[in-house]
């Protein structure tokens, strides 16, 4: 190992450390600086470096299209992307990137120091070969899912396509609930640049795979776009909710070799192992359906598996994507089974609940708040519910009123918390300045209000302020 210096295009100079085998990917090899904070990464295809496209592609990547430098919402950007910072001419074209964070290397077991790709959460034989505390919870992967689609929809946003998303270029931490998107530097950018890779096995949608022995000028052949994005997103959603693959099923498709089977079954033939329409692809085994994550991320599955898997302008967007599991993370409930290996599920029927993955029934009283929202002066209409736990769970200003987004910009201070009180359920105010009982009272911060059966509370009498009703379920 020795200390060598890379030469940015602007001028300046890094030191990183040359090793005989360092990592290397599909395009590039990486080698850590000094105290590992960053890493040079130097393309394999060194004749890219006299490539017009390549390094405009590159400009506009680290420069006009990078959200890591947005003044206002930059920090928050640079946990959910490994985004370049700077572009290496010397000793060959490269860029430079943050190093992970080092809780995205495995930190017990066997794999201690490994990279913790997508795959090892999401496959069973390989999850099962992981310490317990690395599996993390399902909450958890629920709140991967929901960076892994806002990281997606403000590439989207942006007019960009990431063109390799995959378990592979996802990095995530089940146990702390944190995922970052890496390989950044691929960026399509329509109209301008064209894609560098189709795409990792599994993840590349059927019509890319099915064109992919067109000439690469080909009109009918189809290349990596926002909207197979949304195909490898949607496989990665369903995969860390569910930890199976939505299209690997018992099918065959070709009996001549294992990499045909492989390329019409993910590609042409390409079936959604829960098509309601045909079961010819689904295995004999499956435990939990995909309805049990109730109606909204059931309709986007349906979209994005049966109705968009070979129409890509069907396909839910990523904004969709984050809408439908925010809306979904609100009706999360935690399992009483303390043998549940995932201890929660979402709430989805009302009459008769039980855990979607261990079947324990739901006992007790539960109160659901139905989220209204005042669509012209005195006329309110629902647009979400909130299932009532005692597990640590708070109200936020996106509850509170009707016009605000849980997203990058948005207040993450409590607004108020629920409780389970003497045999009542209470919500506790901390922050909601105008809370307003059933019985038209002024319920002050540091009071609380009780949650009774058919009552309305009003979060708040300022515009887009919301009225809640409750309905309690007793089981």
């Amino acid at each position: 190992m020795r200390k060598m210096t890379a030469t940015l295009r602007d001028g300046r100079t890094l030191e990183f450390m040359m090793v005989d085998d360092p990592p290397a990917g599909g395009m590039k090899k990486t080698y850590f600086s000094p105290d590992r904070s960053y890493v040079v990464q130097f393309f394999h295809d060194q004749a890219a470096a006299t490539d017009p496209n390549r390094m405009a592609r590159l400009e506009a990547v680290v420069g006009k299209y990078n959200p890591t430098s947005d003044p206002k919402t930059g920090e928050y950007w640079k946990r959910l992307f490994c985004w370049p910072t700077a572009i290496v001419v010397k000793p060959h074209l490269g860029v430079i990137a943050p190093a992970y964070p080092s809780n995205y290397f495995f930190e017990t077991g066997p794999f201690r120091g490994k990279e913790k790709e997508g795959r090892w959460f999401s496959s069973p034989k390989l999850r099962s070969l992981l310490p317990e505390k690395e599996r993390g919870s399902w909450t958890n992967y629920f709140q991967v899912c929901i960076l892994i689609s806002r990281a997606v929809r403000r590439l989207h946003q942006a007019g960009l396509a990431h063109s390799d998303l995959s378990c592979k270029n996802v990095l995530i931490d089940p146990s702390r609930g944190l995922s970052v998107v890496i390989d950044i530097d691929s960026l399509v950018v329509p109209q301008l640049f064209p894609p560098d890779v189709a795409g990792t096995p599994g993840y590349i949608a059927p019509e890319v795979l099915s064109t992919l022995h067109l000439p690469l000028k080909d009109p009918n052949r189809k290349h990596p776009s926002a909207r197979t994005d949304q195909h490898a997103l949607a496989v990665l959603i369903y995969e860390y909710l569910l930890f199976r693959h939505p299209l690997r099923g018992p099918r065959v498709n070709s009996i001549k070799s294992a990499e045909e089977d492989e390329q019409l079954s993910m590609g042409g033939k390409a079936l959604f192992i829960e098509d309601p329409n045909d079961s010819s692809n689904r295995p004999k085994d499956l435990k939990t359906p995909y309805t049990e994550l109730g109606r909204h991320l059931s309709e986007l599955f349906q979209r994005a598996f049966v109705k968009g898997l070979h129409a890509p302008n069907d396909r839910p967007g990523a904004i969709e994507w984050e809408r439908g599991l925010i809306r979904t993370w609100d009706m999360l409930l935690p399992c009483i089974n303390t043998a549940c290996q995932q201890r929660w599920f979402v709430l989805h029927d009302m009459k008769q609940p039980r855990c979607s993955f261990c079947g324990m029934p739901i006992k007790g009283q539960i109160p659901v708040l139905k989220l209204r929202k005042e669509t012209r002066s005195g006329q309110w209409m629902q647009d979400g519910q909130l299932v009532v736990h005692d597990k640590g769970q708070s109200l936020f200003k996106w509850h509170v009123f009707d016009n605000i987004f849980p997203g990058e910009e948005a207040d993450r201070t409590p607004q108020g918390y629920f409780a389970f009180y003497q045999g009542k359920w209470v919500l506790v105010n901390q922050q909601m300045t105008s809370l307003t009982s059933p019985g038209g009272n002024r319920v002050p911060p540091g009071q609380a209000v009780e949650l009774k059966d058919g009552s309305q509370i009003r979060f708040s009498q300022e515009a887009h302020g919301r009225i809640v009703e409750v309905q309690m379920l007793h089981l």
